[in-house]
Parts: C-alpha cells; structure tokens; sequence
C-alpha cells in the first residue's frame, strides 16, 4: 500500500498561478472564508479550491458591526490556524483596514507578514484604480495578490452602508477600471462584490484573471461565501446568500438536550463514567 508523503500532497496543492487555467478552461472556482482549523480541514476534504482568512471575522467571530476593528495580529493568528488545516486548497490572507492604506512600504511588510507568520500562500486587499501601484510592490516581493473591488467592505463609511456598486453609467465605468486596474497591476485573480450580475458578466469576459463573485451573479469565473452564511450559523444574511445548512439549530438543539440531562442528572451516565 502507497503513503501519501507530504510532499505529494504539495503537488496537489491549488497554486494562484493554476487558477488562470482553470478560467481558460472553463472550470468554476470554489472559495469559502475559513477562520479556525477544524473548518479549514472539513472544507479541503470537501475540495473547495481557495480558503480566505477574511476579515469579516470581524463580524462573524468578533460580532462587530464592520470589519473596520480587525488588526493585523488578528488576521495572522486565524490564518495560522487555516493554513495548518489545508492540504490542497489556496489559503488567502486578507489584509485588514490601516494593513497597506498608510504607505506601500507598509503594505509590503504587512503581506510578507501574513505569510512568513501566518503562513499563507497569497493576500487579498481592497481597492482598484487608487490601490494599483500598492498591489504592484507586493506582487514584486513575490506575493500573490487578490483584488477585490465592487462593494468594498473597509469603505463603508464612503459608500454610505452596504450599498450595491456598479448601477449607472459612471459606477459601472468605475468598476471596469478598477478591475482592469488590478489586473494589469500583476494580482493573479479578482473578487467582484456587491455589483449587477449582467456587469459582472461584461467584467468576467474582459479580464484575463479570473473573478470570484459574491453578491455578483452566476457569470463570474467563481463564487464565494462567507462560511457562516452558508451553514447557517448567522441570524441574519444578505439576499444574495443561499444557506446549504442550517447548523445553528442543530448547535442550539444539542446545547438544550444537552443542559436538560446535565440538570435532570441524566448525563453523565455509568456509560459515559469512569469505573
């Protein structure tokens, strides 16, 4: 019988230099955000191909109203811990709000930081056409990078809230330059937020990179979610989200069977006591 050695598994390993084939080949690319090292695991087994250490940690594990809060130690104390759960897929480091907005310099240490301490093999960071020449120095440390652009999480306060990008000649226009912006500026792929799906298609076709969509339509090159989306473990979700469980009542169903037995002193049994 073959041992699966490590560095095999490294052969498999799902690289930002592979997923442009995969785009000219037409194969739909599947991300999920990751925080902890359980989920990591569970979701590399499942085959999802990239697993990105968002910062909407700071909603879903910190239970912030933004993700403004998010520090840099915070990001690269969770990526640690998704890095060592993956065996196969991409881990992305997102790169919080004041991480590379101050200077290039700074971006540039802060991404060398994710990866040398968090272990990932590629950032993420917000920002077309103004973040460019930032994307560029990191690209030129060696660092793969993600762009993101459409609805960008860290402006919320510029955006007014939440709000749809993309709608009316001037946001659509605004879009497709951020898009080409980042793409020309060396980042392997892009995440389309928040925009209409006909504009995320018109984007998809333009770039030779792929684009991951969320909250953008079936037409982008792949999909992501945030994993508390998908298994139910929010209250509450965007309307763009499909919920493929519902985790959070089974948690809450089992934490109540579970407080029953302990106050009726049904648990611990003899089976489940040390004789």
């Amino acid at each position: 019988m073959s041992t699966v050695t490590a560095s095999s598994r490294k052969e498999h390993r799902i690289t930002a230099r592979s997923l442009a084939a995969r785009k000219r080949r037409g194969e739909p690319i599947t991300m999920l955000t990751a925080y902890d090292f359980t989920f990591a695991r569970i979701f590399d087994q499942a085959e999802i191909e990239l697993l990105l250490v968002g910062d909407s940690l700071g909603n879903v594990v910190q239970g912030a109203d933004t993700t403004l809060p998010v520090t840099m130690d915070e990001v690269i104390y969770h990526t640690r811990m998704v890095a060592r759960g993956a065996q196969r897929a991409l881990v992305i480091g997102d790169m919080p709000f004041g991480s590379y907005q101050i200077s290039e310099e700074d971006a540039v240490k802060n991404a060398i930081r994710l990866v040398k301490e968090g272990g990932a093999a590629a950032v993420k960071l917000e920002g077309g056409t103004k973040m460019a020449s930032t994307i560029e120095r990191i690209v030129c440390a060696e660092i793969p990078v993600m762009g993101h652009v459409g609805l960008t999480p860290q402006a919320v306060h510029r955006m007014g809230g939440f709000r749809v990008q993309g709608r009316g000649e001037a946001g659509r226009t605004q879009v497709r330059d951020d898009a080409l912006a980042v793409q020309e500026a060396g980042a392997f792929a892009v995440v389309l937020e928040g925009i209409p799906a006909e504009l995320a298609k018109e984007v998809t076709a333009e770039l030779a990179i792929p684009t991951i969509g969320i909250g953008a339509g079936v037409h982008c090159d792949g999909q992501v979610l945030v994993m508390h989306d998908l298994l139910g473990l929010n209250d509450w979700a965007p309307s763009f989200v499909k919920q493929y469980a519902n985790i959070g009542a089974e948690v809450s169903k089992a934490a109540r069977a579970y407080a029953d037995e302990v106050k009726h002193r049904k648990f611990p049994d003899e089976q489940h006591s040390y004789k």
